[in-house]
């Protein structure tokens, strides 16, 4: 399997970029992907793993009425989920509902619960926190933060609170901490930046250049992972902040996405617009590595921390998204439109 792919694939009619794990379905592996045409009329695709892991099935094809430029599945409710959109000439974001899940597979339109529509600059994404059900939301602007109480059953969004980057930071993304509801990190062109929800205030900072995405680790609080345009790919304990604790080699052109297993300690993927997806095994430190679920041998036994390199696609990967039922299981995201999905199991019993 180096340097190439034995996964299964889907093809989108399309071109896309977002794709997400739908967490709240827990009796079967899914996940949910939209398309990005400005022309055409877009898509979301809700697709499933056959039960003899052999396809995947689409289960739900839906209507957007805009290009699809983020897309996040609810925690809690399988059939809710988060759109950021464009019209060409704007952006905008909703919560979005799936009428009826499974058999129907050309189904109505998809039913608007909310629009977060108090944002006047470009909205880059929505963040739900991703332990549990909360009715809190995040979306984030070139500019500001805002955190959002949602009721599905009122079908309402209303703005709680509402905090500026300041004038010399423009926001591109963020991650909520999977530990801490009251804990965001954004980040933007020059810095990580982290809130504290309750005052929307800043706590810290860490200082680098062109950082493209950032993802916690699920398993162990203060860990955090940032992708970056020519550095690499850094792993942080946010408990010292200066430096990395551990860095590991970049894709050959911008590495643009980066994620964490929900499960197991150290396995991270990264994507880039190398047309490649590599994963990697890379526990932060002896203590960590003597008490975790490692499943591969200690890395200081390894020759390199990279597993495997999933090379087999044609256009820019942008999106990843980890199996939780499964968690051997992840999801990738050409722009092409094709979603593969691959099995990390052949390197679980890596002795």
């Amino acid at each position: 399997m180096q340097g190439g792919s034995s996964g299964i694939g889907y093809g989108l009619k399309y071109q896309a970029r977002c794709i997400s794990d739908v967490k709240a379905d827990t009796d079967h592996t899914s996940f949910i992907t939209g398309t990005l045409s400005l022309r055409e009329e877009n898509e979301v695709h809700l697709i499933r793993l056959s039960s003899g892991g052999t396809e995947l099935i689409c289960e739900g094809l839906f209507s957007h009425p805009n290009e699809i430029w983020d897309l996040a599945s609810c925690p809690f409710d399988q059939r809710i989920f988060s759109t950021v959109f464009s019209t060409g000439e704007s952006y905008g974001a909703a919560i979005w509902q799936i009428s009826e899940l499974y058999g129907q597979l050309n189904s109505p339109q998809l039913e608007r619960i909310a629009s977060l529509d108090a944002h006047v600059a470009k909205i880059n994404c929505v963040l739900w926190w991703p332990s549990g059900r909360h009715d809190k939301l995040l979306s984030i602007d070139d500019e500001n933060l805002f955190l959002w109480t949602l009721d599905c059953s009122k079908k309402a969004a209303q703005v709680q609170s509402k905090e500026s980057s300041g004038m010399l930071h423009y926001l591109s993304g963020g991650a909520w901490d999977p530990h801490d509801m009251n804990a965001v990190a954004t980040t933007c062109e020059s810095s990580v930046q982290f809130w504290d929800l309750r005052t929307m205030k800043k706590t810290n900072a860490i200082e680098r250049a062109h950082i493209r995405n950032a993802n916690y680790d699920m398993k162990k609080s203060h860990i955090l992972v940032t992708a970056e345009d020519e550095s690499g790919i850094h792993i942080w304990d946010l408990r010292k902040p200066k430096s990395p604790a551990k860095e590991l080699p970049g894709h050959t052109h911008w590495t643009w996405a980066v994620t964490c297993n929900p499960e197991y300690d150290g396995l991270i993927l990264s994507a880039g617009t190398d047309s490649t997806v590599n994963l990697w095994q890379a526990p932060i430190s002896a203590e960590d590595k003597a008490t975790s679920e490692s499943i591969t041998e200690p890395l200081n036994q390894q020759a390199d921390p990279l597993l495997n390199s999933y090379s087999d696609y044609e256009d820019s990967v942008y999106g990843l998204a980890w199996s939780s039922r499964e968690p051997w299981i992840f999801a990738s995201l050409s722009y092409d439109g094709r979603v593969v999905v691959e099995s990390v199991k052949p390197f679980l019993s890596r002795k």
